[in-house]
């Protein structure tokens, strides 16, 4: 089959790999309708994260007909339409029946690797490196799905696939970054990048109830999208300085809860930190958390830091401003299977706009280099791509 693979940094190639085979009997096999790029993946295509091997194949956006089933597997038949979370649950452990479902204490077949860069294990990933399991990913023709009983939704009739491809990972990501907010109603958020994640944070603290949004990115594309998607503010970073224009917005207070939806590759705007990030960016590729070090800054005393935004490894954060502040923390990969149901519902019921984001759409895998490189270098006018391969 034809899948597209990691060679190296910057080296995305469309290979021919072997077909995924059942390997326990809570396997599915499916055969991939719709993938995605999704920005987490630019962090593997630009070398930022560890255990990466020549021909994993990536993708953790997908879903897609159920061609084969493990013996006595039930929950799904073949020829039914599955959406698939990023992440791959057992369903038994403890994290999971707490909900926790991104941090499965047994679906990573890694778990000792990930435990000794982060403490303790996390759950297995599609796509995603050997650290979260070494599980060959959805932008192929085929993919093989574990634990299938558990994460796994069945597709609703009546629905495309353009209208639940991104319940794999964008809309919960952001829904579970606005959540962290904890909005009651009538709350300033500020949002730090405008890509697909942002897009439906914005979206989400919309749906909550927050009274005024702002984004923050220097994309034209991305920031007519945010004001398209309830943006009541949106700020180019290169053009402005993001903190005083969020104080002016706030009347001096800072807003209540801020959301970090860049992670470690961003960039800087104005002043010295601009400086330093454009000699590291061309000397190193240390992660840069410029987004979070200015989220943290711009958000009010006692207000909330959201952080859906993918981080690999240490960076420096100032620890004294959280402190002093009283700020409180949430990140972490999202718990997907949490979020199916209900935000299955609000799609029904018209309140995200699930496609006018996809600028890019191709039935060709062949086409996926070139289009990584579209979608890193923000060229072609390039919101999202699409992919339908079969």
């Amino acid at each position: 089959m034809k899948a597209l693979c990691w060679h190296g940094k910057g080296d995305i190639r469309c290979d021919t790999v072997p077909d995924p085979q059942i390997e326990d009997v809570r396997d599915v096999i499916i055969k991939v309708t719709s993938c995605a790029i999704c920005g987490s993946d630019l962090h593997l295509m630009d070398g930022q994260m560890p255990t990466m091997e020549a021909g994993d194949v990536l993708g953790h956006e997908f879903m897609g007909e159920v061609v084969e089933v493990g013996a006595g597997f039930t929950k799904f038949k073949k020829g039914d339409r599955i959406v698939v979370p990023f992440n791959i649950n057992c369903g038994e452990c403890r994290q999971c029946k707490l909900g926790n479902y991104s941090v499965c204490q047994r679906s990573n077949r890694n778990a000792e690797m990930a435990a000794a860069q982060f403490g303790y294990t996390t759950a297995g990933l599609f796509g995603y490196s050997h650290i979260t399991g070494g599980y060959a990913g959805g932008q192929a023709e085929y993919v093989r799905v574990p634990m299938a009983d558990v994460a796994p939704m069945l597709a609703p009739e009546g629905m495309d696939d353009e209208s639940l491809l991104f319940l794999t990972d964008i809309l919960p990501t952001g829904w579970q970054g606005a959540e962290h907010c904890e909005i009651q109603g009538g709350e300033i958020i500020a949002v730090w990048g405008a890509g697909p994640v942002g897009l439906f944070a914005i979206q989400s603290a919309k749906v909550l109830g927050a009274e005024r949004i702002i984004a923050i990115d220097t994309v034209p594309e991305r920031l007519a999208l945010a004001r398209t998607y309830g943006a009541t503010d949106v700020i180019d970073f290169m053009n402005e300085d993001v903190f005083e224009r969020i104080k002016e917005i706030s009347k001096g207070e800072g807003a209540d809860a801020v959301i970090d939806c860049v992670g470690m590759e961003a960039s800087a705007g104005h002043g010295v930190a601009s400086l330093v990030n454009t000699i590291q960016e061309k000397l190193t590729s240390t992660q840069r958390p410029y987004a979070l070090m200015e989220a943290i800054k711009a958000v009010r005393p006692c207000g909330i830091v959201s952080v859906p935004g993918v981080y690999g490894g240490p960076i420096p954060v100032n620890m004294g401003m959280i402190v002093q502040k009283g700020l409180t923390m949430k990140s972490g990969q999202t718990h997907v299977k949490r979020y199916l149901e209900p935000l299955t519902k609000l799609i029904q019921e018209g309140k995200f706009d699930m496609t006018s984001m996809i600028s890019h759409r191709s039935t060709n895998l062949a086409d996926g280099p070139e289009l990584y490189k579209t979608f890193r270098d923000k060229t072609d006018a390039c919101t999202k791509v699409v992919f339908h391969p079969n």
